[in-house]
């Protein structure tokens, strides 16, 4: 079969559209930003222009609100770095046990080594945060509050907006790891109380090694790069203006058809999704099926490895996950799913498929037809598939927790 790509919550597609807009910025306008000359002033307008799509992108009040930075990665040290170094007499943080390790090597390594007391609350069976475990850790100490909008593992959505009031309740700032829902779900961030956001490119089909910390105006903010005044000297290095254009160029684009592409997207992961219940068997949705993003499933298959499943995966061209493509390499189950409890059989066979707006329904009916002759393959050869047979009289499974 022809290949077809799965795996978009780990990187996208660069659209040609995209790719086009940077390509003058390399060669034809290479001037500095910063550069008083002409070779500088010709570059500067595509820089404002960039930062007000991303801002309408997000909702944001002001073009002043959003900071370039190399990705999602950069923004989540910056805002997580700064809280701490501006909330004086605070030396918590509140978090989940869910984030991406962007966030939770941060506080890690900050509790190891600066002995910052970190809460992580936990989750339930489907990925949904425990409200009253949140509420509870929030106090005086609370120097920030960094809940994820959307779990790059399993697409759940976590109540952002509402946390973020919370925080401020306590005199808290509150950040939200957003990479995987910014252009996958309608954003506002002026009727929020979120303080910061972190987002990436490559998410939304624009270039790897960019991305953006949304600060809110007023926010304390200490910056994690020192060195010149770009970025209102809040972000200290060159402008990496192809970057910056192409990233501006992809909110542009995901804004324009956000409504659309979710319902198509979304439509087509549950047609997905479904099939895989209904002809493979024996395997389990993993999160929050009412909330999360449109183009995530995450599926575990009972008593598989998912090491044996992405191998006849790739073998039969289709691209897939073990989840967070971060923590790849990794033969330790999924602290994602670790986290919500998932059971012990199905644990090590999750499988995540992640849409974007370039899967076609061709290729969903294309992965339809051949996963069935995949999985018998897999089963035929996975030794706890055939002791699980051996062991049951029904050789069957529910197809929910």
């Amino acid at each position: 079969m022809q290949p077809v790509y799965l795996d978009n919550n780990a990187t996208t597609r660069a659209d040609p559209a995209v790719v086009a807009a940077m390509l003058p910025y390399f060669s034809e306008q290479f001037g500095n930003a910063s550069s008083a000359h002409a070779f500088g002033r010709e570059v500067a307008p595509a820089l404002k222009q960039a930062r007000g799509a991303l801002r309408q992108l997000l909702g944001a009040a002001s073009d002043a609100e959003i900071v370039f930075t190399s990705g999602g990665t950069e923004s989540d040290n910056a805002a997580i770095l700064s809280a701490l170094a501006t909330q004086h007499g605070r030396d918590e943080i509140v978090t989940t046990a869910v984030e991406h390790p962007a966030v939770l090597a941060v506080v890690d390594h900050l509790e190891a080594t600066r002995g910052i007391k970190v809460h992580r609350i936990g989750v339930d069976g489907t990925g949904r945060l425990d409200f009253d475990g949140y509420v509870r850790a929030l106090g005086p100490r609370t120097a920030l509050a960094s809940v994820m909008w959307a779990n790059n593992e399993t697409g759940t959505l976590f109540p952002v907006a509402r946390l973020a009031e919370l925080a401020h309740g306590a005199g808290a700032l509150f950040h939200t790891d957003a990479v995987q829902a910014v252009g996958k779900v309608a954003i506002d961030l002026k009727t929020t109380a979120i303080d910061m956001l972190s987002l990436s490119g490559h998410k939304l089909h624009g270039p790897k090694g960019i991305g953006a910390l949304y600060l809110r105006k007023g926010t304390p903010f200490d910056a994690l790069l020192r060195g010149g005044p770009q970025e209102r000297r809040r972000r200290g290095g060159t402008e990496n203006v192809p970057g910056i254009v192409g990233l501006g160029k992809a909110a542009e684009l995901a804004l324009a058809g956000l409504a659309d592409e979710t319902a198509r997207v979304g439509a087509l992961r549950d047609r997905l999704e479904r099939a895989i219940v209904d002809r493979i068997g024996h395997c389990v949705v993993i999160g929050d099926r009412d909330a999360r993003v449109p183009n995530t499933t995450n599926i575990a298959f009972a008593h598989l490895d998912g090491e044996a499943i992405l191998h006849r995966l790739t073998e039969a061209g289709i691209a897939a996950s073990l989840g967070s493509a971060c923590a790849s390499g990794s033969m330790e189950p999924s602290h994602v799913l670790r986290a919500m409890k998932v059971p012990a059989e199905l644990l090590k066979g999750a499988i995540r498929f992640s849409l974007s707006r370039d899967t076609t329904a061709a290729e969903i009916d294309r992965v339809i037809e051949a996963l069935p002759a995949i999985f018998a393959r897999v089963r035929a050869s996975a030794p706890s598939w055939q002791a699980h047979l051996q062991s049951s009289s029904t050789a069957t499974m529910e197809p929910a927790l």
